[in-house]
C-alpha cells in the first residue's frame, strides 16, 4: 500500500515538475493598448487592449491593465483564454478623476500553466502617457446649441446694446420698435419697404481670465475641488468669448506664475485646453496684490479681466485694493464660488442649540462676504456670486453684460 502511495506521489511530483517547467519557459502574451485621443476628468472613456498569444498552446490569462492610480474601472481585471497563435480583444471603460499628464504602465498578467497547477506573474506592454483635460462637456453642449442658435436653452442670453461698442452687422426688415436712426433709407428706397440696420457688439476685444490656484480652492464642493469647478466655468467663458471674436488670455494666481498670451479664434480652444489641463492648486495663499501687478505689466491695453476665486469677508483688505488697481485700467469681474454646504446649512432646520449656533455663524459668514462684494461693486467691480453648478452660465452672462464697457 505504501508503494502505491509512493508511486502516486512520484507521478504527481512529475506532473508538477513538467507543468512548472512548461510555465517557466512559456512565452508570455504580447499586449497592444489603444488610448482615446484625450481624456476628460470624471468622464468614462473606453480603452482597448489586444493580447496576442505567441505560444503553441491555448493560454488562460488574468490581465489587469496598468491604469493610473486615480483611475477607476469596474471591468478590471479581465480573465479569459487566448487561442493558439490567436488574440483576444478587451475593451474596458476607465474614469480618470484628476487632471494633468497621466501614465498607463505595462499591464499585470497572471498566466496559468497548461494543467492549471502553476501560474506566472509578469508585466507586458508599453508605458504610455496621456493628457487628462478639465471636464469640457458644458462647452461642447453650448457649442451644439449655439450651432442651432439655441444657446438661450442653457440660460446664456446674447444682448445687443446701444452705444459706441456696437458695429454694423446686417440689414433686415423693419420691426415695430426700431428707431428711425436704424432705418437704412437707401435700401428702403430700392425695396420700397422699410429696411433697418442691425448692430452687434464690437469684436476684437481682449478678455483675461485670472484663475486662483491658491490653497483655498482645494476645498471640495460636491466631491470635486472648487478649482476644477472654476476651470469648467473658465472653459465655457473662453469659448463664448472666442465665438464673439475676442482675444482670450489666461493668468495663474496664487503660487502659480503661468501665463497664456491672448489668442483669438474658436480654433484656439485647443491652445487654451492644452494650457489649462495641468493647472494645479498650490499650498500658498493667494497674493492678489502680486497678481494685480503681474497683470498690469503683461496686459497694458484695456481689457476685460475676470478673476475666479472663493472669497471671504476677511479677504477685504487683501482683495479690494488690488481689484481697484486693476479697475483703473481694465473692466473687472470677480467671480466667487459660493459653497454648496453653506447654502444647504442655511436651508436646513435647526433642532438643537448647536444647530442654531451653526446657522448663526453661517449667517455672519455670508453677511461679511456680501458686505465685501458690495464694497467691490461700489468701486465699479462687477461681481458674480454663484454655486458651482450655476457658475459657468452666470459667468458667461456677466461677461456678455460687461464687455460693452471695454
Amino acid at each position: 500500500m505504501e508503494l502505491y502511495w509512493l508511486l502516486g506521489g512520484c507521478v504527481l511530483a512529475l506532473f508538477l515538475l513538467v507543468d512548472f517547467m512548461v510555465t517557466l519557459f512559456l512565452e508570455i502574451p504580447e499586449i497592444e493598448r489603444v488610448l482615446p485621443g484625450r481624456f476628460a476628468m470624471g468622464i468614462e472613456q473606453m480603452v482597448s487592449i489586444t493580447l496576442r498569444n505567441r505560444a503553441p498552446m491555448k493560454l488562460k490569462v488574468v490581465c489587469y491593465d496598468g491604469i493610473p492610480g486615480d483611475a477607476e474601472s469596474q471591468e478590471m481585471p479581465w480573465q479569459g483564454s487566448i487561442p493558439v497563435k490567436g488574440y483576444a480583444n478587451v475593451n474596458y471603460p476607465v474614469t480618470l478623476s484628476e487632471r494633468g499628464m497621466k501614465e498607463f504602465a505595462p499591464a499585470h498578467l497572471r498566466v496559468y500553466s497548461p494543467m492549471g497547477l502553476w501560474s506566472r506573474k509578469c508585466r507586458a506592454g508599453q508605458t504610455q502617457t496621456t493628457r487628462v483635460y478639465p471636464n469640457y462637456e458644458p462647452v461642447l453642449r453650448y457649442a451644439l446649441l449655439a450651432m442651432d442658435n439655441r444657446a438661450d436653452q442653457m440660460g446664456i442670453v446674447k444682448k445687443n446694446r446701444k452705444g459706441i461698442s456696437r458695429e454694423f452687422h446686417q440689414l433686415r426688415d423693419y420691426q415695430l420698435g426700431d428707431m428711425l436712426s436704424q432705418v437704412d433709407w437707401k435700401a428702403t428706397s430700392k425695396r420700397l419697404s422699410l429696411v433697418s440696420r442691425e448692430y452687434q457688439e464690437q469684436r476684437d476685444q481682449t478678455v483675461i481670465l485670472a484663475v486662483d490656484c491658491g490653497r483655498r480652492m482645494r476645498a471640495l464642493d460636491g466631491g470635486v475641488p472648487q478649482f476644477d469647478h472654476s476651470l469648467n466655468a473658465v472653459l465655457l467663458l473662453a469659448y463664448t468669448a472666442l465665438r464673439q471674436g475676442d482675444h482670450v488670455g489666461v493668468l495663474g494666481v496664487g503660487g502659480s506664475d503661468r501665463w497664456l498670451a491672448p489668442v483669438k479664434g474658436v480654433q484656439s480652444m485647443t491652445t487654451i485646453l492644452n494650457h489649462l489641463y495641468d493647472y494645479q492648486t498650490t499650498s500658498s495663499p493667494s497674493d492678489f496684490t502680486e497678481a494685480a501687478e503681474r497683470l498690469m505689466t503683461r496686459q497694458r491695453r484695456r481689457a476685460l479681466v475676470v478673476m475666479l476665486s472663493n472669497v471671504r469677508g476677511e479677504d477685504g483688505h487683501q482683495l479690494v485694493d488690488p481689484l481697484r488697481m486693476i479697475r483703473r485700467r481694465h473692466v473687472t469681474i470677480l467671480a466667487s464660488l459660493r459653497e454648496e454646504f453653506v447654502v444647504e446649512r442655511m436651508e436646513k432646520p435647526s433642532a438643537t442649540l448647536d444647530d442654531a449656533l451653526e446657522v448663526g455663524a453661517t449667517a455672519i459668514y455670508l453677511e461679511e462676504r456680501a458686505r465685501m462684494l458690495g464694497e467691490l461693486r461700489a468701486h465699479g467691480v462687477f461681481t458674480v456670486d454663484a454655486m458651482a453648478k450655476e457658475l459657468p452660465v452666470a459667468l458667461a452672462n456677466a461677461y456678455l453684460g460687461a464687455r460693452e464697457m471695454v
